[in-house]
């Protein structure tokens, strides 16, 4: 009887196995379909995944570049703008020289003050005797050039001073920009509080926008007024930053650091130099002195140079090299920074 069950039993199993593997055979095809169409689906998953992150790179790429060819064509723009500034800037007009030298008279006043002058000048070496070609040159000198001299050394003197506060005027509206106030109240704040010429030039953006200028085409304009790159530099840094966006504090507090650091440069600069200057003006004083000591001696030995036409043209070109040897001796001494 066990042996018959255990028949019926082997029977049973292997019957179940082969119905397993007969099952198995017809729906192997199936199976594979599924599985491949699970790891196909899994691919296009990845494949979605990847795609994504790609297209979020490739817009963060096209958003960075379209940011940095917006700086670059602002660059551009203001470099045009600059260049086209620099001529007025190094050689303006003498209604343009006269504003920025901080007069406020016109160039018909100018004029007039120019005459009076070179009159005076004329007047005066004629009173003292002195040759009718030294008349002339002292009429020309002082109708051309030394009212001229006057306006270039009232320009530098004030963007001198300029330069000396407009640091401090920086970092005010830096302090003003971080305690949450906007940009126009911090120029307002320097336009009334910071000492000349910084008031003056800053009051000028006030009145530019209450004629209906912003404050980046306003302060773009500071350089016409105010002769110097530092004016520019804050000018570009808030037409940048009105165009691009940023950090206004950071960006102004840069500038800041920077233009001191130019101020420390040009004093280092001059430190150094210093040493050249005394040796150029030793030098340029001694033909002078040396005269002085011989006419002081001797005098019927050098007068000849001054009663004499020989000694008038020997004046003439010893002057004219003397003249040639100063002008290099400055250009190598004065640097750019």
């Amino acid at each position: 009887m066990f042996g018959i069950d255990g028949t019926i039993l082997a029977f049973i199993a292997l019957a179940g196995c082969s119905a397993g593997a007969v099952a198995y055979a017809f729906l192997f095809n199936t199976i594979a379909a599924e599985k491949n169409a699970g790891k196909r689906l899994e691919t296009v998953k990845r494949a979605d995944t990847d795609r994504s992150v790609v297209k979020a790179s490739r817009d963060r790429m096209a958003e960075a570049a379209k940011r940095r060819r917006s700086v670059q064509d602002s660059l551009d723009d203001l470099d045009a703008k600059q260049k086209a500034k620099d001529q007025n800037v190094k050689k303006p007009p003498l209604k343009v020289q006269i504003r920025q030298a901080g007069m406020t008279m016109t160039v018909e006043r100018f004029y007039l003050y120019s005459l009076a002058s070179g009159l005076a000048l004329t007047l005066a070496t004629f009173v003292l005797g002195a040759p009718l070609m030294v008349v002339g040159g002292a009429l020309i000198a002082g109708t051309l050039g030394l009212p001229r001299w006057f306006v270039s050394f009232r320009r530098a003197r004030r963007v001198k001073a300029f330069l000396e506060e407009f640091p401090n005027a920086l970092d005010i509206i830096v302090r003003a920009v971080k305690s949450g106030l906007p940009l126009n109240d911090g120029i307002r704040l320097i336009a009334n509080e910071s000492p000349e010429p910084v008031r003056t030039e800053f009051r000028r953006i006030v009145e530019s926008q209450q004629v209906g200028l912003s404050i980046p085409e306003a302060t773009m304009r500071m350089p016409e007024t105010m002769p110097c790159p530092e004016a520019g530099f804050f000018g570009i840094v808030i037409q940048i930053q009105s165009q691009a966006g940023g950090n206004l504090s950071e960006a102004l507090g840069n500038l800041s650091r920077v233009l001191r650091d130019r101020k420390k440069m040009k004093a280092k600069v001059q430190a150094l130099s210093m040493e050249a200057k005394a040796s150029a003006a030793i030098i340029g004083a001694l033909p002078f002195i040396v005269a002085l000591l011989v006419y002081l001696t001797s005098p019927n030995y050098i007068m000849p140079l001054f009663t004499t036409s020989t000694g008038h043209l020997i004046l003439g070109i010893s002057g004219v090299w003397m003249s040639i040897g100063i002008f290099v001796m400055r250009k190598m001494m004065n640097f750019e920074v």
